[in-house]
């Protein structure tokens, strides 16, 4: 599993409890992963400006056609605001279909970067 760089947030001094929201998004075939995962670095040059945002990595395995996000957010309406942003809305729009999405999210009383992508992949893996 290929892993970004840590992208911070509007909101990377956040000290207190943290949601963790965890994608995997299955392809049905291997042509659309590198326009997802574009499309997902697109998305990430603007976590800076986003609301309620701590951080977040991307990941890929390109062998099993999966790639994702791991992303840390202050609350629920911090995550609600970025499921609904229309960027984030349009690609999921032109991928609809082309694959399968699961998610998870886990609530933590702080945000702990080794703790949290740890967790991250023993989800991914199960």
């Amino acid at each position: 599993m290929l892993r970004s760089s840590w992208t911070p947030g509007r909101d990377p001094g956040h000290s207190g409890p943290v949601l963790v929201s965890v994608t995997d998004f299955t392809l049905g075939t291997r042509t659309d992963l590198p326009g997802v995962y574009l499309a997902a670095r697109r998305l990430a040059a603007h976590w800076p400006r986003l609301d309620g945002a701590l951080g977040m990595w991307l990941w890929a395995a390109p062998t099993a056609r999966r790639c994702g996000a791991v992303a840390v957010w202050r609350d629920e309406a911090a995550l609600n605001g970025f499921i609904t942003w229309p960027p984030h809305v349009a690609i999921m729009r032109r991928y609809k279909g082309r694959g399968s999405l699961t998610s998870t999210t886990w609530h933590a009383d702080r945000f702990d970067p080794t703790t949290t992508w740890s967790r991250a992949q023993a989800v991914l893996r199960a």
